[in-house]
């Protein structure tokens, strides 16, 4: 029972953890699912309508996890600890979905593979470069991003990736980086630099796995495509 003297949003939280709780995250959409962090990080103010203007700012719940602590500061109602919790959210994501993957058999696990590629990279504003290298057995042993580049270029140079790979131990990679622009397409600079990583590998016998090119609007795969 609430209290007479108790803020009006009050009975709105008890109801949306109790539909949460029933329902689990899918009987929510995006804006409260928000609220319910926005809880932890605003106790006393209904958090509602600055929910409702993140995701009408940023598009839907990724694109605000995936917004910068200025972007996100810049909508009235979020102070830096408010930013700083949906940062935190986002990056205990991404922990959880790098552990999903790390020491485990890539190719057995190639789905979650390309959602953790997905997650990280899919909305970043500038290009990166990223390498997942791998064992003898296929487990996935180390994930570095190389080059952050501009917005639509990232140099990558095939003599340093070897170099990590030799590092390693490691024995196959899977190259990754992402399109700002939103189209996974591959461009004709995307294949030269992957054939020149390929060139560069083959006398040290580091398989080239596959090169994921990873945008807003999809993945697409080179070697599915027959790229490479």
């Amino acid at each position: 029972m609430e209290q007479e003297n108790a803020p009006h949003y009050t009975g709105h939280r008890d109801r949306l953890r109790q539909r949460f709780v029933q329902g689990g995250a899918e009987a929510l959409p995006d804006y409260e699912l928000l609220e319910l962090i926005l809880f932890m990080a605003i106790p006393r103010r209904d958090v509602k309508p600055i929910a409702k203007d993140l995701v009408a700012r940023f598009g839907n719940l990724a694109g605000v996890l995936n917004a910068s602590l200025a972007e996100l500061q810049s909508v009235k109602g979020v102070s830096e600890t408010t930013a700083v919790t949906l940062k935190s959210i986002q990056a205990g994501a991404f922990r959880l979905l790098k552990q999903e993957v790390m020491n485990r058999p890539v190719l057995n696990n190639w789905q979650r593979l390309v959602d953790y590629c997905t997650a990280t990279m899919a909305h970043e504003k500038v290009e990166q470069f990223r390498v997942l290298f791998m064992n003898r057995k296929n487990e996935l042993i180390a994930d570095e991003i190389q080059q952050r580049g501009t917005v639509d270029h990232t140099p990558a140079y095939p003599r340093e990736i070897i170099k990590r790979a030799l590092d390693f131990g490691a024995t196959a990679v899977v190259l990754v980086h992402n399109h700002p622009s939103g189209d996974p397409t591959p461009s004709e600079d995307d294949i030269d630099l992957t054939m020149a990583i390929m060139a560069a590998a083959e006398p040290f016998r580091i398989l080239v796995h596959d090169h994921l090119v990873v945008s807003r609007g999809g993945v697409t795969s080179m070697k599915s495509a027959g790229m490479i």
